[in-house]
């Protein structure tokens, strides 16, 4: 089985990261693009500028960022990364500084709880 992990846009780049995902709708401030060795940009994945902007990384609102965000989520860009991560290790990249309270914690929970079926 391969690993599914999340780094930050901002940490170096590792032979062991598989296929790099941006998951971020605006590409990290001060990272280039060779810089950040990323494989795959999934700018239609990550929240909604509304949602990111209600969010805000408020750690009380945490919890309904979630709920929102998955009701929002796009169940075949979802499926995507699921069908990527079956080929080999996948990051997900992403620039927040709360690794914990990201968009990509929340699509490392869904792809690793297996919430997201493929169709074959």
């Amino acid at each position: 089985m391969f690993m599914i992990k999340i780094k930050r846009a901002y940490d170096e780049p590792s032979s062991s990261d598989g296929t790099r995902v941006l998951v971020e709708r605006l590409w990290p401030r001060g990272v280039s693009k060779e810089d950040a060795a990323i494989d795959h940009w999934c700018k239609d994945i990550a929240p909604s500028t509304e949602l990111r902007k209600w969010y805000s990384h408020d750690p009380d609102k945490w919890d309904e960022f979630k709920k929102r965000y998955k009701q929002e989520l796009d169940k075949d860009l979802l499926k995507s990364l699921k069908s990527l991560s079956r080929k080999g290790d996948l990051t997900l990249v992403f620039a927040s500084r709360d690794a914990e309270r990201s968009s990509a914690a929340v699509l490392l929970e869904m792809l690793q709880h297996k919430e997201v079926t493929i169709d074959r």
